[in-house]
């Protein structure tokens, strides 16, 4: 049921008028990684990439972009044991930055910049201002979906003791 949800989610807020690349994608990869088993993590974001990205159309960077995403979500797995805030944000801007260097190499590979050193490194200035808005969106979304989940995996706790405890009275 999480997964079909953080799908839905993902999707509609990838396909509703929003800031290039402030999407939640990376935030669900991360989230996957770090609470759902490997299959399933990988298939959570890819499946939210393949029926959006269907919609919105395909490109020639897709492989790219869908790849990014699956190494986010193993990267996600090392978020099992401990989900500090310090350590949600730190893996967010890390995950941000492997989308950025793999999008982009990917970018520059498809022949949108010349294929020279220069035209990597014109290619990845270009697309800062993305790198930006990616990286505010996956620490705003993944601050979300963490705690959000936090509270609600304690107020289920809170209320299963609160039961025992009625019962047992």
């Amino acid at each position: 049921m999480l997964a079909l949800i953080l799908i839905l989610i993902g999707v509609f807020l990838r396909l509703i008028p929003h800031t290039p690349n402030f999407t939640p994608v990376a935030a669900v990869a991360l989230f996957s990684g770090a609470f759902m088993k490997r299959r399933t993590a990988i298939l959570i974001p890819l499946s939210l990439m393949v029926i959006s990205d269907l919609i919105l159309g395909l490109h020639e960077v897709v492989l790219f972009t869908w790849g990014s995403f699956i190494i986010i979500t193993l990267l996600g797995a090392f978020l099992k044991e401990k989900k500090t805030l310090l350590l949600i944000t730190a893996y967010s801007i890390v995950s941000s930055l492997i989308f950025f260097l793999i999008t982009n190499l990917g970018v520059w590979l498809a022949g949108w910049y010349p294929p020279t050193f220069n035209g990597l490194i014109t290619c990845y200035i270009m697309a800062l201002p993305f790198l930006r808005e990616f990286t505010v969106s996956t620490v705003l979304y993944s601050f979300i979906f963490f705690k959000v989940y936090e509270f609600l995996a304690y107020t289920v706790r809170r209320k299963n003791q609160l039961s025992v405890l009625l019962q047992e009275i």
